[in-house]
Order: C-alpha cells, then structure tokens, then sequence
C-alpha cells in the first residue's frame, strides 16, 4: 500500500532516539531538523519503505543517513557491529558517489571528536565506492574488509550481485538507498536496477528497507511503485511544496522577429554579462555541449579580461579530471560562472550557486525546477532562475513553463515496463547463481513494478532464447547460454560467467557515424540523428545538403542534393523533446491568454508588461492572419512552397516525440494512397507532410487517417527496415547477449556489431517472427524513440475537434519556424531568424 507521511514529529522525538554523541553533534552542526527530516526520520527508524520527494538542499539525503548512521554507532557502542555490508547506496552517476563518500566522511569525523569529548571511542563505520573504475587492489580489500555502507551505480551493483564471494557480504543488508530516483525511473538503468532489487531480497534473510531520493517528481505514487516493487508498502514524503522559487522569464531584445541575428546575439551576451555580473556565483545551462563551448567562447572574446580563469564549461565530452576539478573549484568559490549542459543538472555537490540563467527552454518543467534548484541550496534560501529567450514560440513556452514550475506541476515520469533484453541479463545473472524453478524465477521477476504485467509467455520466450532453443541462429554464433527443461533451468558452458560480466549493463555503445559520398569522406554526424533518418532525407553537413541513401556498418552513405530541401534540420540531434503535459498547457493557454488583457497575462503568470506585451501581439496575429489552434479546432495549412511543392502543416501541440509517431503514420499511410514518397518534417508544436507536385492531399484523407481503427500497427509496419529499427535492434542485440561486444581475449567494434546485429535482424524477421528480442524493438521504439502512447491519446483530442484546412499564400506565424526546419535558407540554426524574418515580411504583403 502506497501512503503518505501524516505526522511531522517534533524536534525532541526525534532526538529521542538518538545516540548521544550524534545527537549532540547534530545540534551544534544543524540545531533543527528541516521539514523532510521532521517526516523521515522516525518512518525510517521505524523500519518503513520512504519515498522522500523535497528541493534541492532540504536535506533529505541526511534524512536516511542520520537513521543509518545512528544504527550503526548503536550495534559499533554494543559490540555487534559485524564486517559486512549493512547499507547500498545506489546513483546514477559516479561523481555523486564520491560526493556522498566526502559528505559522510567529514560527520563521521565530527562525530568522532564528540566521542572523544566523551572520554569514549566512537566504533569504527566503513565506507566505499565500488564502480567500473574502482581497481582491484581496492576491491580486493573490500573482500577482506567489507564496507558496513557500500556506495554505487547500478550496473556495479549487477555485477557485485553475482560475485561469488562478495555476494555473501550482502546477505543481511538492511537498507538500499536509490537516490535521483526519477533519473533511473524514465530508462532501462532503472529497470535492471529493479530487478537487482528484487534478486537482492530473494538473496537475504529478510527484506531490506528501501528509501528513495528524488528533488521533483510525478506521479510520486507511480515512482513508490517502481522503488518498492510489488507487494510492499511505502510512506511518501512529499514537501516539495516548502522551497521559495523565483523564476524569470525575460528577452533581452525588445523585436523578437525583426531584430538581426547579430544583434540579437549582441543583446544575450550583454545581457547575460550583466546577470554574471550582479551575482557571486552563476551558473549557465544550455540544452547542447556545443552550445556550452559557444557560450562561454562568446563571453571570453566579447569581454576581454573580465573571464579568463573565473569560467569554465562542464559537459560529458569532457575529461573526468577537468570535470572534477570544475566541481571543485566551483565549491571553493573560485569561479565567477560555469556553463553547463546537463552534467551538472543532478545532485552534485557544486557549493553556493546564487543565480541559474537557462539560455532557451529546458522543455519539462522537472528539468527547469532541477537546474534552478542548484541556486539557493539550502531550504531556507529562494532558488532563483532567469530563462532567456530570443524567439516567439520560446516566449510563450517557457511563461507556460515558469507558470507549471512556480505551481509545482511536474512532467509525468514514464517508467519502462517489461524490457525483455534486461530481462535476459538477470536471468543469465540469476542461471549462474543456482539451479531455478521456473516458477519461482518468474515470481521473483514480477516482483519488480517494471515487471508486474510480464506475461508468462514473454518470460518462457527469452528462457528459450537463452537455452539455445532457436538454433536457427547458431549459424551465426548465438549459442545457449542455459539449460532449460521442464519447469527448471541453470547455467551452462564454461565462459558463461565471463560472457555475462563483460556484457552486462544498459547504456549503449553510441559513436559518431561517418559519412560517404561514394568513397569520399564528408563528416561525421550523432548516432541519434542517424536513426532518425529515412531513405530519400536530406540534410545540411558542412553547409552543403546531401540525400541519405541508407547505411553500411557504421557509415551513412549519401548523394549531394543541392536542389532539395532539408527534411532533418542540423541541428536535430541537439534538440530536447518538448514535455506532453506542458506541450498540452501551452496549447490550452494560447486560447485562454487570447481573451486576457495584457494586465491579465501580466498578474496571472508573473512577467512583466514587454513580455506579455509579446505574448498577445504573437496570438493576436495568428488570429489576423488564420485561426489560433486549440481545444476545439484543429489546423491544417496546405501551402505551395517556392519550389510548387504542396506541403501540408499539421498544428498538432503533443511534443517532438509524438508528433514524429503522428507523422509517420500519415507519411506511411498517405503514401500508399497517393502512390508516392512524402518526405516529413516534425518539431514539438506540429509537423509537415511534403509531397510531388502533381499529388495532393484531400480533407477525407485527413480524416480517415485520424480514424484509422489500426493506428498502432501501421505505425510499427512505418518502422519496418528503418534506420531506427536497425541500430535500436543493435543496442538490443547487445544487451541480450545476441551479439557479444566482448568475450575473453576479443573486443568487436562497434561497426562489426552493427553489421552482425543487421545480419541477425534479417534472418530473425524472415524466419522467427516472434523472437522476443524482435518484440522488445519494437516495445523500445514505440515506448522510447517515439511516445507513441502520447501519440494515441492526441489522437483521441484530434477527433472531437473541428477539422479546418487551410490555403494560405504565406503560411500562418505559428507555422514559421516548423517551416524554416526545412528551408533550404536555413543550413545552421542562426539562420533561422533570417527566414523568419523574410516570411514575416511577404505574410504582411499578402494582408
């Protein structure tokens, strides 16, 4: 049963239980508990599940320490504090370990000072990271020696579980922290996680307690689940309503369409000086690790001296030693200001941050209240954060945003569910620990929320797989890994063990693919735009536009194609999704901020008079020149474009992610009908269905898309033979043991493992339909690369609405900046304002 906390207990019961010298140290550290741990800590102490969802710096991290530290100093005190392992603290990076490492030693050591104030002598509490990169000497220390807390990641924490001789430091482990919990819900790190949960429990001689950390998340009661599993309690402790947040939402130019690039860029920068300026320590969010590198180039060459050894980027391309030593300047007060992609959005400990600037939106409102909630860290102190924009749509979204995260309304967490490649991991984990019932193995699966609605079909099918049941693929060396009869099943072979712990995890290997014109090389680009491709795409490398043709290993091949239009804009990959919940509250208030005054705008969502000026003059035009999308009617926009090609504008506000399900649907069906390609083009607030001259398509075609009874299936027959599909399949194929990434003595490029993984793919789509590996593909594309789920339900909202096409000469303003992404004018995003700005001008022409 999923609670919440009811009882904030009082300074003095929680003082109750603790041993003196904590107690005492305590008070001349903190001297009163903060509001998270006034529900925590007894919950906790009383051996309850506890999901703790409060800001940044509220303490909540203290709020299970100060449980487990007291416990142990209390079994060290009585002489039964035994060498193993008693706590597992779990993150999703390895940076936060070591914070936490330094954050319990130096408590540890005042504690110890109170102790010995006390004439006594506080027992000895051990403490260790384990990761990928912790050496073996260390490790084998740790064997000696076990930590009574053990600090890790999740894919350690895997592979620890199958230690033959660690393991059984684990077995009367009394509590698993999980912190950052909604960072490891949204992926498959969550899911193995989960299921290492539940192997542990099986492990131990009773259940654990399990306590989740999490600064913002929705829906909480959904998370609990998904920490605690099946059949457990939980006590929620939600106070994320306590932290004072300021958040800012401000242009620094005044014309958001007319103003030149060059000035535009002038005006952030002074702007963005000025803020650096006002404050101690600033830290500067970008959405790109180019864009970091851009800015803070930017602000060294337009400012002179005033930025030489007080600034710094942060972000993941960069070294692990310049990373840290960022992180370590930043606490010491060294630098003036940090810029940043999202390496530093989680739970590291960067020191007092005074102002967080967010240059352009960060698309959900969890990620906004994460990157404002590094400033004014502790919980009496207001997180402040100033949200810069130089766009239109970025104007309106991110006041819609302010206003979501002001009122705490958080982005909906979508958990994996039944990831059958993970699945294949643990129960290859599972074979090399014992002999299994069948039964009881799937019981045990079930047990994870992730795994809670497992057909009993699905988990037969990977023990198949596993046992070599589709020999089939033994013609390319996929062999049984188990052995699997009647209602038992175990390991076999004798690099079984070695296969898995080389293998085991769930990031996947994503290098730059290269690019070939014939034999010639052109660039590189992101594996992520390159799945996104589809055969007959153009688009910009090198500021020269090339058409895709499809893909060899590692390679994309291509033609030139300077007289076509892009279909992918550049700067796809760098793109993050716009959220579904948000993208529906921007759609809902451009009708409501439509009949508001700009007072109105003004008091409701706390921007000042320029903004909401902005705000209703944008509304006000789309309403001059066409109609203003919403609740009730739906547009569509059949435009010629200069080159005579018909396009067709869907205003569909579901987010990047929908829509591109949305589009590929239409484009796939449309096609059909019309006996012709359709190129797409898809952002966050709609999309573009482009097709030959001499086609067209009519409002029944529309319609009766809308209504297809079999959206579904003709999305996933869209994804077929698809860029996507192949290197989806290959990470899959990698994490499920298919292809082997590494083997004793072997390591395969990851060239080789696409074109094996292809070779694979063909064989299993011709002959073995319902592989489960081939289904997982399909689950990830349908739940991940796409959201197709949010496609469906836009879909429904599509249908009760009012069907209004369109002929414009210049299509509407809204429709302005999904057009430039496939502008032959626009190579690189500086260009897009340009464009805009051009068709701004011929739209007032035609009025």
């Amino acid at each position: 049963m999923i609670s919440y906390a009811e009882k904030e207990y009082s300074q003095l019961e929680i003082e109750s239980m603790l041993e003196y010298p904590i107690k005492e140290w305590f008070k001349s550290k903190y001297k009163e508990f903060t509001p998270p741990q006034k529900y925590a800590i007894m919950e906790i102490h009383q051996k309850k599940n506890v999901l703790i969802s409060s800001p940044t710096g509220s303490g909540k991290t203290l709020s299970a320490f100060m449980v487990i530290i007291n416990e142990l100093v209390e079994l060290g005190r009585n002489e039964q504090l035994e060498d193993r392992v008693y706590i597992i603290y779990i993150s999703p990076l390895k940076a936060l370990n070591n914070d936490i490492k330094r954050n319990l030693e130096e408590p540890l050591s005042e504690i110890c000072t109170v102790f010995e104030k006390c004439g006594t002598r506080m027992p000895e509490i051990r403490i260790a990271v384990r990761t990928g990169d912790t050496p073996q000497s260390e490790k084998n220390r740790m064997l000696k020696k076990p930590p009574h807390i053990l600090i890790t990641t999740p894919e350690s924490f895997a592979i620890i579980l199958n230690s033959p001789k660690f393991s059984e430091k684990l077995m009367h482990v009394k509590y698993v922290i999980v912190d950052e919990i909604h960072a490891l819900a949204e992926n498959k790190r969550g899911v193995h996680l989960s299921l290492s949960l539940e192997r542990l429990a099986a492990k131990c001689e009773y259940d654990f307690i399990r306590i989740g950390l999490s600064a913002t998340i929705s829906p909480i009661e959904e998370v609990a689940k998904f920490l605690v599993g099946e059949g457990r309690n939980c006590i929620i402790v939600d106070v994320n309503y306590l932290k004072k947040t300021k958040i800012y939402v401000y242009s620094p130019i005044e014309d958001l369409v007319y103003t030149p690039t060059e000035n535009a860029s002038a005006q952030l920068y002074a702007i963005l000086d000025k803020i650096i300026s006002l404050h101690n320590t600033s830290l500067v969010f970008t959405n790109t690790r180019s864009a970091t590198e851009r800015v803070v180039y930017h602000l060294k060459t337009k400012f002179g001296e005033k930025y030489i050894e007080n600034i710094a980027a942060h972000h993941s391309s960069l070294s692990r030693e310049y990373r840290l030593d960022t992180e370590e300047k930043l606490k010491k007060g060294e630098l003036k200001v940090v810029v940043s992609s999202t390496s530093l959005e989680l739970g590291i400990d960067i020191g007092s941050i005074d102002v967080v600037v967010l240059i352009g939106s960060p698309k959900s409102v969890s990620r906004t209240l994460q990157r404002i909630g590094r400033s004014g860290h502790k919980l009496h102190e207001t997180s402040k954060g100033v949200v810069l924009v130089l766009d239109r749509d970025d104007l309106i979204e991110n006041v819609v945003l302010a206003y979501d995260a002001r009122n705490r309304k958080f982005d909906n967490v979508r958990i994996y569910k039944n990831a059958l490649d993970v699945l294949t991991q643990h129960l290859l984990g599972m074979a090399l620990e014992h002999k299994w019932k069948v039964e009881d193995a799937f019981i045990l699966v079930r047990k994870s929320y992730c795994y809670s609605s497992l057909s009993k079909e699905d988990f037969e099918s990977v023990l198949k797989y596993l046992s070599g049941y589709y020999t089939i693929l033994e013609e390319r060396f996929v062999y049984g890994k188990i052995w699997y009869e009647g209602e038992e099943f175990g390991k076999k072979g004798k690099n079984t063990r070695a296969i898995y712990y080389m293998n085991i995890g769930t990031i996947p290997d994503e290098p730059k693919i290269r690019v070939f014109h014939e034999k010639r090389y052109i660039g590189e680009i992101e594996n992520d735009f390159a799945e996104n491709l589809v055969l007959g795409d153009v688009f910009v490398l090198g500021g020269k536009m090339f058409e895709f043709l499809g893909s060899a290993a590692n390679r994309v091949l291509v033609i030139p194609s300077a007289s076509k239009r892009p279909t992918i804009p550049a700067w796809f990959s760098e793109m993050l999704p716009l959220s579904y919940e948000l993208a529906l509250d921007i759609e809902k208030f451009r009708h409501e901020a439509l009949i508001m005054s700009e007072d109105e705008i003004s008091k409701k969502f706390e921007v000042n008079e320029k903004t909401a000026k902005a705000v209703l003059g944008y509304l006000k035009e789309q309403e001059k020149f066409s109609i203003v999308p919403d609740e009730t009617e739906f547009l569509v926009e059949e435009w010629k474009d200069d080159d005579g090609m018909p396009n067709y504008i869907f205003h569909s506000v579901c987010g990047r992610k929908a829509n591109d399900a949305l589009a590929r649907v239409f484009a796939y069906e449309l096609g059909i009908r019309r006996k012709c390609n359709i190129a797409t083009t898809v952002s966050d607030y709609g999309f573009v269905l482009r097709i030959p001259k001499e086609k067209f398509i009519t409002k029944l075609d529309i319609e009766e898309v809308l209504w297809l009874e079999s959206f579904g299936q003709k999305f996933a027959r869209a994804m077929e033979n698809t860029e996507m599909f192949k290197r989806r399949f290959k990470n899959i194929a990698g994490r499920s043991y298919l292809i082997l990434k590494r083997y004793p003595g072997k390591t395969m490029s990851i060239g080789r493992q696409q074109i094996n993984s292809e070779i694979l793919l063909r064989i299993i789509q011709e002959m073995l339909p319902d592989f489960p590996m081939l289904k997982e593909a399909n689950t990830e594309i349908m739940q991940d690369a796409f959201h197709l789920d949010e496609a469906l339900d836009y879909l429904e909202k599509l249908k009760r609405r009012k069907l209004i096409i369109t002929a414009p000469v210049v299509p509407s303003p809204f429709a302005f900046n999904l057009i430039a992404q496939g502008s032959k004018d626009v190579v690189v995003i500086e260009n897009r304002r340009e464009f805009i700005r051009k068709m701004h001008e011929r739209l007032l022409k035609e009025q």
